[in-house]
Formats: structure tokens, sequence, C-alpha cells
């Protein structure tokens, strides 16, 4: 690596996007740290993070991920972390997977979350809410970690919002959710992981 003049890249630490509100109630943490699932489509994750376009233009992407294979079931990008972004992402979830009644959606207490619309969009669905302590990241850890692998695989910063889409969509639908492979998936990824274990195929694509 010297003689190359190669240098490791470092994961980052985490920073936080989560601004709160202190008017809305918050739900209890449900999940408490049990970060599997025995089925799809039963325990989702959601948080949104920050990314940075170039001249310094922040960029906010909102994830949805289910424990059971770790396939991201939903996702949304916008300039504004506001409650519109996150709703987008949880109703791209929905859409794409049906889900039943007995899903529980756990996240941080952000005000996006904590907001009384995207409250009724769990709630019109028959989702069960589920929230981390307060000021505790590892309550999320699962879509930390999952955030902390996107930053070092495909990095954090963009030339342009056109840039920063295209290359998400490329990474998130065609590379990880349907070729990278996890070890904790018996080394396959998300997609072939529920197509052999619940043969739900076209559900997964």
């Amino acid at each position: 690596m010297q003689a190359q003049q190669l240098v490791a890249r470092k994961r980052k630490r985490f920073k936080s996007t989560t601004a709160t509100d202190p008017t809305r109630p918050v739900a209890p943490n449900l999940l408490a740290r049990d970060f599997t699932s025995p089925l799809p489509n039963r325990r989702w994750v959601g948080d949104t993070t920050e990314l940075v376009i170039n001249g310094g233009s922040k960029l906010y992407l909102a994830v949805i991920l289910d424990l059971y294979s770790r396939f991201i079931v939903g996702w949304s990008v916008s300039p504004s972390n506001d409650r519109h972004l996150a709703m987008r992402a949880l109703g791209n979830a929905i859409k794409r997977r049906c889900p039943g009644e007995e899903l529980l959606h756990h996240s941080d207490r952000g005000a996006t979350y904590t907001s009384e619309d995207y409250q009724k969009l769990l709630a019109a669905n028959g989702v069960t809410c589920s929230m981390s302590r307060r000021g505790n990241c590892i309550d999320n850890a699962a879509m930390e970690s999952w955030f902390s692998t996107l930053k070092f695989e495909l990095g954090e910063y963009f030339e342009s919002f056109g840039e920063a889409k295209m290359k998400l969509f490329d990474y998130i639908e065609i590379f990880y959710n349907q070729k990278r492979r996890h070890s904790s998936l018996d080394y396959v990824s998300p997609a072939e992981y529920e197509r052999v274990t619940r043969g739900m195929g076209p559900q997964a694509a």
C-alpha cells in the first residue's frame, strides 16, 4: 500500500441529524434492541441521514429497512429533512410490501417520526410504532450500521442532486438489495435470502 501510495478508507463516526419536537408524544421502545425478525414485514426500522452536494448543500436520505433480510423496502431523498421526506420513504415501503397489521415500525424520536401526519400514516395501515429512548442511538443500531455501510461503500459527497439520486438508486436497488452478500444471511443478498427462505420473489423485486 505504501508503494502504491494507497491509504485505508476509515468509517466516519456517527453524526446525528435528529431534531426532536418536545410537544409531540413518543412511543415506547418496543423493539428493545432485538434486531431480528422471524418473518418478512414484521419488523421495520427507519431513519434519516445527511449527505453533501458539491458546494456545501445538504441532501437527506430517509430509509426503511426490513430486519428479516436487511432488504431496503423504502427510501426517499430530499434537500429538506422534514416529515414529507420520511413519509415518502414509508409510503414507498408500504406500497412495495403491503404489510399486515403484525408490523412493528421502529425509529428515533425525531420530529419527522413523531409528527401527526407520520403517525396517522402508520395508524391507517395498522402499524405499531416503536421509538428509541431519548438520546440513545444504540436503540436503532441496525439502521445506523446500514448508513455507515452506505457512506463507506458509496460515499457521502456528490456533484449534484441528480448524480446523488442516480448513484443511490444503483447502490440500493441494484447492488445492495440484489447483489450484496451478508455474512448474517448465509452469504447471499437480501433479495436472494427472501426468495430462498420465504419464496417472496416478485414482492422483493
